[in-house]
């Protein structure tokens, strides 16, 4: 590292620029084929759900877990919560549903969701109380 120059990670950005404008002159160069505009407004969409609705509710969740005073059981069942529902949103959205094939997705994946969610946070809570009464029985 010379001069707060990273050669790697430089190098990384130009691959990065050049597979992002490769695919932004594939979207104009084949309009009739990949609906330009309909990808502008998924994306613009996607821009604004993610830095207008997801980011906060990180970031206040993050600063409501932190002001606990034994975060760590909180943490580690927020994590397993959102990944297990990162993995099943396509299975809960219907992604891949379809009426002449009734099993494929033949569960109501939105219900079994919600009931391991609870499952998640009755652990979550039982560990959170464990925490605390072992930390209770060495300061005692």
């Amino acid at each position: 590292m010379k001069n707060g120059v990273n050669a790697p990670r430089l190098l990384g950005y130009g691959i990065g620029g050049g597979l992002v404008v490769t695919g932004l002159a594939g979207l104009v160069v084949d309009a009739r084929l990949t609906d330009p505009l309909g990808w502008a407004l998924w994306f613009g969409g996607l821009v604004v759900a993610h830095d207008g609705v997801l980011v906060p509710f990180v970031l206040l969740t993050g600063v409501a877990v932190g002001r606990l005073r034994e975060p760590a059981p909180v943490r580690a069942g927020l994590i397993v919560a959102a990944v297990l529902s990162f993995l099943a949103l396509p299975m809960v959205t219907g992604f891949g549903r379809r009426a002449d094939n009734p099993s494929l997705l033949p569960l109501d994946y939105g219900r079994n969701l919600l009931v391991v969610l609870g499952l998640i946070a009755l652990v979550t809570a039982f560990a959170t109380i464990a925490v605390r009464l072992r930390a209770g029985r060495r300061r005692g």
